[in-house]
């Protein structure tokens, strides 16, 4: 039996936060989130996908919307609780596990809030393996399961129940309520049995972000930079060296997108990247060709600290190392390629391997 505390949040936000590939909420408040609630309810008990019996019922607890705007509006107790409540109303099902949706700074920890003033335990796995935009770009869609009910609460008190037909529509509903709300919200939604999240849910990756950050936040005492040894753990590639020159963000249809452009330095000198983000890092571009796209996994890190930096923390003039990782095989699936592809955010490129872009660029 194992149980989340306080260094457990520290270590999980950071990890998380690179895993987001720059999405996924401001992890400095979903550690607030998460450590107030220990404070006041207790630690939490995490279960494995392997745990789970197979009646068990478990449900995935969430932020929407722009994380420019989550940082204004952080929610309280009552906010993070009410969507759960409303849930366990419409469907006539008492939670027995909370679990993350996505990987993210917020998101990782929201469902952690939740499930200790709940006293229920969290599902150390998630529906993403990483962060991404949108309601349907779940496992659980890949795998043909729907939302069915979702539920949404407000900082005011507000709670809405939908019952879309499927993941594109609970998206589209979502957002709009989540617009009407001020541009965040939080959710539950793809209410599942253990039977089905021990198929369709990526196990360990609460247990990944915190090795992460166990990693990141260690005393520097080896001669191997952090970023490399995380880099080893996650067969990972280092794709730029540089600092940002430009930086167009904006709020647009309830998410924060945008582009930053970085100079190189040292090794990258002479050469630009450029990254294109929906919420999260969606595609990088080395001297005007790409070098990663979704749905793997592109991360923004300070050049000293290895740090990541979120979408809306980067600033200009920030001299940064960009990384990028392998996504989870159901995401390089056909299903998954249309499900969260470039094509699907208009993008001119097809798919190509993360693996694949580096080795190309490499060669040139």
């Amino acid at each position: 039996m194992r149980w989340l505390h306080e260094k457990d949040i520290e270590n999980i936000a950071i990890g998380a936060t690179v895993l987001g590939t720059g999405g996924g909420g401001d992890p400095y408040i979903g550690k607030m989130m998460a450590l107030s609630a220990i404070k006041k309810f207790g630690p939490v008990q995490v279960v494995s996908v392997d745990e789970l019996n197979e009646n068990d019922w478990v449900l995935p607890a969430s932020g929407m919307g722009s994380p420019s705007v989550l940082v204004e509006k952080i929610p309280s107790f009552e906010q993070l609780s009410a969507p759960l409540q409303a849930y366990e109303k419409a469907c006539g099902k008492k939670t027995d596990v909370v679990m993350p949706i996505e990987v993210g700074g917020v998101n990782s920890l929201i469902p952690v809030a939740v499930a200790a003033m709940n006293r229920i335990p969290i599902l150390d796995g998630d529906a993403m393996g990483r962060a991404f935009p949108e309601a349907q770009m779940v496992t659980f869609h890949l795998d043909g399961l729907k939302p069915k009910i979702v539920t949404i609460g407000d900082e005011q008190g507000n709670t809405v129940t939908i019952e879309p037909i499927d993941g594109f529509w609970s998206e589209k509903l979502a957002r709009n309520i989540t617009i009407s709300m001020g541009g965040s919200s939080i959710v539950c939604d793809y209410g599942i049995t253990g039977e089905q999240a021990q198929k369709s849910v990526i196990p360990g990756t609460l247990t990944l972000a915190q090795e992460i950050g166990a990693l990141l936040s260690q005393t520097r005492t080896a001669s191997t930079h952090p970023i490399e040894q995380m880099l080893r753990l996650l067969k990972g590639y280092r794709l730029f060296k540089g600092k940002a020159t430009h930086i167009e963000r904006g709020i647009q249809g309830g998410f924060t997108r945008g582009i930053a452009q970085f100079a190189g330095t040292d090794d990258f000198s002479q050469q630009a990247c450029t990254l294109h983000f929906q919420n999260e890092h969606l595609l990088a571009e080395l001297n005007g060709k790409p070098i990663a796209m979704t749905p793997d996994l592109i991360a923004v890190l300070d050049e000293e600290t290895g740090m990541p930096i979120t979408t809306e923390g980067l600033k200009y003039g920030a001299r940064v190392v960009v990384v990028a990782f392998p996504a989870h095989e159901k995401w390089r699936s056909p299903i998954g390629i249309e499900t969260a592809g470039p094509h699907y955010f208009q993008y001119p490129y097809d798919y190509q391997p993360l693996e694949s872009l580096v080795k190309e660029h490499a060669n040139k």
